[in-house]
């Protein structure tokens, strides 16, 4: 009795690489045996095939998962219904006349004082980075933020720099309202633009575009001079350079990692039981993620100082990046996947994919006709 694995030998070492060459007998051959040109036919449609599974891996890091529905019955639905009535007519009026009162005593509080104590700097930054940590409370407290801290809190120190793991442009707000960092962030437009360019300069925060090539070097240079600064608020970097879903990391840039000081990573992870904190901003608008947060039950959010770092003897920015990331990953619990965030914003659109599969679709449509 022969074993499978001796078929298997057996009926490979039968295989002979001549029956897939095109020969001059073939030619007019009718076409009922697979033959080396059909593999060369189809082997674009196997690269289109690779990239689209690499595209999955990579798209999924940045997708949100919407919740599954439970009001699925008759005993749910009523719940359901009086749920949604309690955070739009009665949580929502209640958050916005939070947010609003906060922001008239930052507004009557941070004006004055950014205008009338410019001849004393220390005591005027003082002042305002309370205000930037109150205005920020404010604002986890329109969302009923439940946010939990573990390790020592942030202080300042010169040449070292604070890293962590970027879901939304609220990370920099629930990591805010404990110490008043200086942040490295994408320029953004309309008010979000505004706050930035008036507020959150007094903060010491930096500035740039994906476009502009020579920010780069601009941001790099001052990135060096504020960590040397020992009354310089700390900075806080989002190495990932892009929002993710909270459930993986992607690539962290090295620019973090080449400043010679100290490194703290910033572990943050979000619950979503009753919200999805993840901004895609290709998708929605920052005030409308805000409106999608202030009309939830709550957010929760977990937020761990983990052990500071320092580049090992050796070891490259790129190796000291990963092992940060690794750190990071870990105790939020987040998978590692090796793309880089900044090919979000030069991947196709849907359009050029559906025009593809429409081609591929039409290509095997036509074999299988000849056949």
């Amino acid at each position: 009795m022969n074993s499978p694995a001796g078929k298997l030998v057996t009926s490979r070492s039968e295989l002979n690489i001549e029956d897939y060459l095109l020969s001059d007998s073939s030619i007019n051959e009718p076409r009922g045996k697979l033959r080396l040109r059909d593999l060369l036919d189809i082997s674009p449609t196997l690269t289109e095939a690779a990239g689209a599974i690499v595209d999955d891996s990579f798209t999924r890091c940045f997708k949100s998962n919407p919740p599954e529905p439970w009001n699925w019955n008759i005993y749910l639905f009523p719940l359901w219904c009086c749920g949604v009535v309690v955070r739009y007519c009665i949580l929502f009026p209640l958050r916005c006349f939070t947010l609003a009162f906060g922001w008239f005593i930052f507004l009557t509080s941070f004006i004055p004082i950014h205008s009338l104590l410019k001849g004393h700097d220390r005591l005027r930054k003082q002042i305002e980075r309370v205000l930037v940590e109150m205005i920020c409370s404010f604002f986890v407290a329109s969302w009923t933020g439940v946010v939990r801290y573990h390790g020592p809190r942030p202080s300042i120190r010169p040449k070292q720099v604070y890293v962590a793991n970027h879901t939304s442009m609220i990370d920099f707000i629930v990591l805010e309202q404990m110490t008043a960092f200086a942040v490295i962030m994408q320029k953004h437009p309309g008010w979000v633009g505004l706050l930035q360019s008036t507020i959150l300069e007094s903060v010491g925060c930096i500035w740039f575009n994906r476009s502009e090539v020579k920010d780069r070097e601009i941001v790099a240079k001052k990135l060096r001079d504020h960590v040397q600064g020992a009354d310089n608020n700390p900075l806080l970097i989002f190495p990932e350079g892009t929002c993710v879903n909270n459930n993986y990391t992607v690539m962290f840039k090295k620019g973090a990692f080449e400043l010679d000081c100290t490194v703290c990573p910033i572990a943050i992870k979000y619950n979503k039981i009753f919200v999805d904190a993840f901004w895609n901003s290709r998708n929605q608008s920052f005030t409308m993620h805000l409106l999608q947060l202030m009309t939830s039950w709550a957010v929760v959010c977990e937020v761990w100082y983990l052990e500071p770092q320092t580049i090992r003897p050796g070891e490259t920015p790129i190796e000291f990046a990963e092992r940060v990331r690794d750190m990071i990953s870990l105790r939020a619990g987040l998978k590692k996947v090796p793309w880089d965030g900044y090919l979000k914003y030069s991947r196709p659109s849907s359009k050029h994919s559906e025009r593809k599969q429409q081609s591929f679709a039409e290509s095997i449509l036509v074999r299988l006709e000849e056949k």
